[in-house]
């Protein structure tokens, strides 16, 4: 199998492994006892607080362990609302947002009294900052002249809302909760690697005296981040995004953002007062251990994704023809090539005339995905390209692309010539049964294309990696902290 699927999650790396079994083994005593046992596994915590801290750019008491980055979001958005003033009851989510925040910001405004609203994005994914302006300074209706004409009010949903502009969902009536309480854009979209810079999202914001959710789980590990400097008050991230467990996560908040918490989760008080419960202890100590060893090679493996995200959309193109072929995200202008300000592991590609479900079935060796592994939407369309202006029939002919630490250019070759035969087959069915049988052109140039002229593996022959070949790591385990 190619895994080439590493959004929806990563492997356990081996040396995270190693750093967990211990936490089974010998030092499984609870990390909240008095003895010394405990006390040892309470260091090992501490520890791992830090390491993701450092990778967060944030202080190590600013680190709340979680179970993953959905209960993150869901700690952050409740309390917010719970403890805001009755006038202060809105929050606004960017389009694109990952299920898990979107959810939780319907459930809170639900069970407090509030209202959610939707922030558009561009054509390529990006937040559109001028209509975030705009919600965060709504224009206050006339106060004088003819009552205007009754219309039924809107119901949820984007039927009901065709402009984009966002509608509302809650208790709150318009009028009762005008003020926002928290704006939530994500640092990186998890489908199409689409990049949104924290920082002017996080001055609108506090200009309005709104707090900012940042979900960074798809960008921590991968670029940098730095929850302090950029302003963000709450980041949410799961240790399974970077070759750590699943299963644990965390809440990255400053300590007046913090204050306006409510716990989830009552108990014993674990986590300052905030998440009860028995620590992960495994799960936390891995999740540091992850830290650690993406911190030391996190430049390194954004210019290896870049590459091999770059070859494998070269070879796409070579198979089938670049009209063929529509980037799902920033594109270099003029060119219809996948633009530089994205996630460097992350492609997302409309195959036009091949229906993604039928493409992924031609792929038994190739883990790819057709959108958010956490959105249950059965055939729909995928909600983020929807709202980045696709059609419905684009977006079902899309496909993400998400290579990883261990992924090796042998199994680009390989996935691309996979990929283009599947995609030239669902085409051909199509076609015979429209009518209309396409012949396949060949490649530019006298060769197809691949590294050093030569053809590139799986073509022809099954799909599997060359045989003995392991992964090449960008540095050599000795140097990691």
């Amino acid at each position: 199998m190619i895994y080439l699927d590493h959004n929806a999650t990563t492997p356990v790396d081996p040396e995270v492994l190693n750093a967990m079994l211990p936490l089974l083994r010998e030092h499984f005593a609870n990390p909240a006892s008095p003895h010394s046992a405990g006390q040892a596994v309470a260091r090992l915590v501490e520890r791992a607080r830090r390491d993701v801290a450092i990778l967060a750019g944030a202080r190590p008491r600013d680190v709340v362990f979680t179970s993953g980055a959905t209960e993150a979001a869901n700690l952050a958005i409740a309390g917010v609302l719970a403890t805001a003033p009755a006038n202060r009851r809105r929050v606004l989510v960017g389009a694109t947002e990952h299920p898990a925040v979107l959810a939780a910001a319907h459930a809170a405004a639900d069970l407090h009294g509030g209202s959610v609203q939707t922030v558009r994005v561009h054509p390529s994914g990006a937040i559109d900052l001028a209509h975030l302006r705009a919600l965060l300074h709504p224009v206050p209706p006339p106060t004088a002249g003819p009552p205007p004409t009754a219309v039924p009010p809107p119901t949820a949903g984007p039927a009901a809302d065709p402009e984009g502009s966002g509608g509302s969902r809650g208790r709150g009536e318009a009028g009762e909760a005008d003020e926002v309480a928290l704006v939530a854009v994500m640092a990186a979209n998890n489908e199409t690697g689409t990049l949104n810079d924290p920082r002017p999202v996080a001055a609108l914001a506090h200009e309005a005296g709104a707090l900012f959710l940042c979900d960074v789980t798809q960008a921590f590990g991968r670029i940098p981040v730095s929850v302090t400097e950029t302003g963000i008050d709450f980041a949410t991230a799961s240790a399974h995004k970077i070759y750590g467990p699943k299963g644990t996560g965390a809440l990255i908040a400053g300590r007046s953002a913090r204050a306006r918490l409510v716990p989830l989760i009552h108990g014993g008080g674990q986590e300052r007062g905030l998440r009860a419960g028995t620590l992960n202890t495994p799960g936390i100590v891995g999740f540091g251990a992850a830290a650690r060893i993406a911190a030391a090679m996190m430049d390194d493996e954004a210019t290896r994704h870049r590459a091999q995200t770059e070859l494998l959309f070269d070879l796409l193109v070579g198979w089938l023809g670049l009209s063929a072929l529509e980037v799902n995200g920033p594109v270099e202008d003029g060119t219809g090539r996948p633009g530089p300000i994205r996630l460097p592991n992350t492609l997302n590609l409309r195959f036009v005339d091949a229906d993604a479900d039928a493409v992924q079935s031609c792929l038994p060796d190739v883990a790819v995905s057709a959108g958010s592994a956490c959105h249950g939407g059965g055939n729909e369309p995928s909600p983020v390209l929807l709202a980045m202006g696709r059609s419905a029939t684009a977006a079902r002919e899309s496909l993400r692309f998400s290579v990883g630490r261990f992924t090796t250019v042998d199994q680009i070759h390989a996935a691309a010539a996979t990929v283009a035969r599947a995609v030239l087959r669902v085409q051909s069915l199509r076609a015979v049964g429209s009518g209309e049988v396409p012949q396949p052109a060949e490649p530019a140039g006298s060769e197809r294309p691949g590294a050093s002229g030569r053809p590139p593996a799986g073509w022809s022959d099954p799909v599997t990696p060359p045989p003995g070949r392991t992964p090449e790591l960008p540095v050599p385990r000795s140097a990691l902290p």
